[in-house]
């Protein structure tokens, strides 16, 4: 790897927040996949390959260790030691979470940027808002303005918003703003049959009021867990949200991607409000991040590609998502460079836009 894309220092624009508490093997394991139940030994993947190749030595054992020694190490050090390292390790300078899921289960967000030694902003889960309302009595008559004089109080220090409609629904869902009638008529039904949040209008209401709050508004597309349909996470079903949004002028940020990250690439080329990254994807695919990195890049303004980790539950998902990255960087702009597409200095500009520039200016960061 080049020594520029080495140093390349790193925001994390969109993640989640890591376990507090020292973990089984099979607990462990269940944060090695997307999947409830892992089918199989989850180290027998190309993340748990990462994992014993970039996590080991930064917990004292040879790279490749085995599963079993890794474990072992890192219940030897502590699950706040090990935390620590690998946080570090990653050379993440700022971390925008999502604290909308199992944040029980996980570090604040103050104890997270202690744990980092980095800031940390909050990115608000539009859906856990809506249902904490729901939950707090509030009559469905009312909730329309219930829900906006909330998203008011808990974005007032927010750096940006985040919709699942992917997960909780899909994309296929009138592009337009619903009536006010309609999220009341919803909001009844939704009063009488209980539970989390799955009303397509109710989802859609909730995220025009994140469009409404003006700051950037992030959804999950593409490859997640089974709770989605991934053909109605291509964010190419967007397109007339993204039409309907521009002249607000509220940044659209499309989360993860893959497998559609150049529908992805096509939907911020042509609206100069939407943004997008292949995060998530890059820790999954091992080798191939630099291809998904190319791809990315065969369309997408340099200015509108972002870097994040996704990284849940384990510190070790950010040091292998920051790897991943700086490799397929050197890869691709490295590849320009040799090629004579680029100059040098032309490809460290573009790998220190996409690692922190552009999520700086985006999310408007010190």
């Amino acid at each position: 790897m080049t020594s520029w894309a080495d140093d390349l220092r790193l925001v994390d624009h969109h993640c989640h927040s890591v376990v507090d508490r020292d973990l089984t093997p099979a607990g462990f394991g269940t944060l090695l996949t997307e999947a409830p139940t892992p089918g199989g030994d989850p180290w027998d993947s190309v993340l748990g390959l990462a994992v014993r190749r970039e996590c080991a030595p930064v917990l004292d054992l040879p790279r490749h260790a085995p599963a079993r020694d890794y474990l072992a190490r890192r219940r030897e050090l502590g699950t706040a030691e090990a935390t620590r390292r690998l946080l570090a390790a990653s050379g993440t300078e700022a971390l925008l979470v999502d604290h909308g899921l199992r944040s029980g289960d996980l570090l604040g967000l103050d104890a997270l940027a202690a744990a980092a030694d980095a800031p940390v902003a909050e990115v608000v889960r539009l859906e856990a808002v809506a249902e904490d309302v729901a939950g707090s009595g509030v009559r469905p008559d009312d909730y329309a303005d219930a829900l906006v004089e909330r998203l008011d109080r808990r974005t007032g220090r927010a750096v940006g918003c985040k919709s699942i409609l992917a997960y909780r629904h899909g994309f296929d869902v009138p592009p337009h703003r619903p009536s006010r009638a309609e999220v009341t008529a919803a909001a009844r039904s939704w009063w009488r049959v209980g539970g989390r949040l799955t009303d397509p209008v109710l989802l859609r209401h909730a995220l025009w009021c994140g469009v409404d709050r003006g700051l950037p508004l992030q959804l999950h597309t593409g490859f997640g867990d089974p709770d989605e349909d991934l053909h109605r996470a291509n964010p190419v079903l967007l397109t007339a949200f993204c039409r309907a949004t521009a002249p607000l002028g509220t940044p659209i940020v499309l989360l993860h991607c893959y497998p559609y990250h150049r529908e992805a690439a096509w939907l911020a080329q042509v609206f100069p409000h939407v943004w997008f990254d292949v995060g998530l994807a890059s820790t999954y695919v091992g080798r191939r991040a630099t291809e998904v990195l190319a791809e990315a890049l065969e369309l997408a303004p340099f200015g509108k590609l972002l870097y994040s980790s996704d990284a849940f539950g384990l510190p070790e998902l950010y040091l292998v998502a920051a790897r991943a990255f700086r490799r397929a960087a050197a890869g691709v702009l490295g590849g320009w460079v040799a090629e004579g597409e680029a100059t040098e200095e032309d490809a460290r500009r573009v790998a220190t836009m996409i690692a922190a520039g552009n999520a700086r200016r985006l999310y408007r960061l010190p």
